[in-house]
């Protein structure tokens, strides 16, 4: 992709906390092991991917039935980890980048691409690095990414710089509520154990209302947002009006 530089908002700052790349690093290796720590991911993934085909082709006009309905559109998956979702979204026509602020996430990523023939631009970078770059996307991938990183507002006025005029960013993340504490960190990382102990800091979950303020700050429209939650007994996720724990939202950038 071309890139035109231009200057990143808030230049000379990070949004990468340093413990938190640190923490996947270590276990970077495990990203395609549907029974190990990322689980929840693989669990979790039919219903990101159905929500983000969704918005997708809506958005764009695009025709379902197609094999490849994106294909001329360009995404990027921001703290994309070991591809989870890069790799469909790949299938699915998209021209995409995969962005992992960790080496070793990359390296992972990277490797499972090649071995599944999908042709991915994977790098080791930041959303502000991007920016700056002048790098621009139709579609942004931000899923499990908000509470992990150091400077929220950072964040998204860098994945709004990126977003093309008429494109549409899918934020997943955890919502900061006595409820999401119970069950994404006591229920998941130390009684169930689905995720490394220490995963999530419950003082970085982001409320939709802090969520929707920071979209709107950078310059973006929220045109959907809806909560995900999960059953236990089906041992999957669906979409809920409950936003308590889980939940996705649906940005545009205006036209």
């Amino acid at each position: 992709m071309t890139a035109v530089p231009a200057e990143a908002p808030h230049a000379g700052r990070s949004t990468v906390d340093a413990a938190d790349v640190a923490r996947f690093s270590a276990i970077a290796a495990e990203w395609w092991d549907e029974t190990g720590k990322f689980r929840p991911l693989h669990r979790f993934n039919p219903v990101r991917l159905a929500y983000i085909r969704e918005k997708a082709l809506a958005r764009f006009g695009r025709d379902g039935a197609a094999r490849r309905p994106f294909e001329g559109l360009a995404l990027l998956d921001i703290g994309c980890g070991g591809g989870l979702l890069s790799e469909p979204m790949a299938r699915l026509g998209f021209a995409v980048t995969g962005a992992d602020a960790s080496e070793r996430n990359i390296g992972t990523a990277s490797a499972h691409a090649a071995e599944q023939g999908l042709a991915i631009d994977y790098r080791a970078t930041t959303a502000e690095a991007l920016a700056a770059a002048g790098e621009r996307f139709d579609v942004i991938l931000n899923m499990e990414v908000v509470e992990h990183v150091a400077d929220v507002k950072l964040f998204m006025d860098s994945c709004a710089a990126l977003l093309k005029p008429g494109g549409m960013m899918v934020v997943a993340t955890l919502n900061r509520t006595m409820k999401a504490w119970a069950l994404a960190i006591v229920g998941a990382e130390y009684v169930l154990g689905w995720l490394p102990r220490g995963t999530h800091d419950w003082a970085k979950f982001v409320t939709p209302a802090e969520l929707k303020a920071a979209l709107t700050a950078a310059g973006l429209e929220v045109a959907d947002l809806t909560g995900v939650a999960y059953n236990p007994l089906a041992d999957s996720w669906r979409r809920s009006a409950d936003t308590g724990v889980n939940y996705l939202a649906l940005a545009v950038k205006p036209a």
